[in-house]
């Protein structure tokens, strides 16, 4: 891409999003609203509710939740928004046997990703989920084995990131070699995690824990691992990588064009959080993508930064110079000329962004920018680096039987789920890959 297309890109880009956040756009005014169901009413779900108001063409015409504080609240506020109060429903597949939707937005905990994808692909709908993919890697493979025998379903995953402008013109200069050779990647998210009480008690009322606890084991609930504050439970959220680190590990995939690593090596321990959280506080990993170092780093006790503007985002080392890039912003420092460092700022509401994309690729019947089989792979990514760290060895990957090296890493590929639940993976050989990557050329920026 040229310089001047590169500016013009960018341009529309940022002139799209400007415009729409004015106002909803004239071909989701003027079509039929695409009729949503949310599934999981709690912070999140909020967020996609919000983004997909802010683009227009909408009509959220059912809810689903297992806290009843959360479908009375999220209700009150879609009558006050829209005029009506949509249907409510304990279970989410009688919302889905209810009908009368086009689309549903996933926003519950990683642990019933894969079952409530399937049956929304199942009742005929287009799906919205967030990150990571699922819980385990055999699942998000029963995930896109059913997507792929589906291929009018529009599916979005919810890495926001791929919607930076930032990132999309750090990845287009990547390609073009600007950087030259990349010879590492370091990713990090630094920040204080915010602990609640980790006592076991009585879950509230409105709350029926034994759903919420689904195909997950169920342990005994107390507020930390319980609505939002799940992500750094081993059972549900598994980890700050897991729940946050993804997004970046995601974006480096696709900057650098690459699939799933084939040997990741992971270390971590509990430094302040002993006996609150049951992932690590610190953590480190180094994920090999062919032959490119991806170095992972969190802390999440607070330690002060050197420089705070770099606790969260890349740090890309290239022949040709270094560059940072997080969110919103990216910076360049040519080699062996660091007075001419350039920063660009590049702001935009990625989940406005994302969620519009979605819902144009819903209306137009076309493949959406957050692929249910990158989404795959990105997951696959940070779950081994998990399985390495329960193992205490490096893990290997083979990319032609997607599945990892030995038995031991073979097992922790699936989670056992907890009766009466059945897990959707049925052993079959992975069926190639070709099928499965064709939607991601679709989309990606040239």
């Amino acid at each position: 891409m040229s310089e001047m297309n590169r500016r013009t890109f960018l341009n529309i880009a940022t002139g799209a999003w400007v415009a729409s956040s004015l106002s909803p756009s004239m071909a989701a005014t003027e079509a039929p609203p695409i009729r949503i169901g949310l599934i999981g009413c709690g912070w999140y779900g909020g967020v996609l509710l919000d983004a997909a108001y802010k683009v227009g063409g909408v009509d959220v015409v059912a809810l689903c939740d297992v806290d009843q504080r959360h479908l009375r609240e999220t209700a009150e506020k879609l009558r006050q928004r829209q005029g009506r109060e949509p249907r409510t429903f304990r279970l989410y597949h009688e919302m889905l046997a209810a009908g009368g939707l086009d689309a549903v937005f996933i926003a519950t905990p990683p642990h019933w990703h894969a079952l409530q994808f399937l049956a929304a692909l199942d009742a005929g709908v287009h799906i919205y989920c967030e990150k990571p993919l699922a819980y385990d890697i055999r699942e998000c493979q029963a995930m896109v084995r059913a997507a792929r025998a589906h291929p009018d379903r529009v599916i979005q995953i919810g890495f926001q990131r791929r919607q930076s402008l930032a990132i999309r013109e750090v990845r287009e200069r990547v390609q073009r070699g600007e950087l030259g050779q990349v010879r590492q990647v370091d990713v990090q998210i630094h920040y204080t995690a915010g602990l609640l009480d980790s006592t076991p008690q009585d879950p509230p009322p409105e709350l029926d824990w034994e759903l919420w606890c689904g195909p997950a084991p169920k342990l005994p609930y107390s507020p930390q691992i319980g609505h939002k504050s799940w992500r750094l439970e081993k059972e549900y959220g598994h980890g700050h990588l897991v729940d946050w680190g993804i997004h970046w590990i995601d974006a480096v995939r696709w900057i650098l064009n690459a699939d799933v690593p084939r040997r990741v090596e992971a270390s971590g321990t509990l430094v302040r959080y002993a006996g609150r959280i049951t992932t690590p506080d610190t953590m480190t990993a180094v994920f090999d993508f062919d032959g490119i170092p991806v170095v992972w780093r969190h802390r999440l006790w607070g330690a002060q930064e050197y420089d705070p503007d770099t606790s969260n985002g890349v740090f890309l080392y290239g022949d040709e110079g270094t560059i940072f890039v997080t969110d919103h912003r990216w910076v360049f420092i040519p080699r062996g000329r660091p007075a001419e460092r350039k920063t660009t700022e590049a702001k935009a509401d990625l989940a406005r962004l994302h969620m519009e994309d979605f819902l144009a690729a819903v209306r137009q019947r076309r493949a959406a920018s957050g692929t249910v089989s990158d989404a795959y792979r990105s997951t696959a990514a940070v779950k081994l680096a998990m399985m390495s760290l329960d193992l205490g060895r490096p893990v290997k990957w083979d990319s032609k039987t997607h599945e990892a090296v030995g038995d031991e890493a073979i097992r922790l590929m699936k989670r056992d789920y907890r009766a009466p639940y059945v897990h959707p993976w049925r052993g079959e050989p992975w069926a190639g890959d070709t099928a499965e990557r064709r939607d991601e050329r679709a989309w990606r920026v040239s």
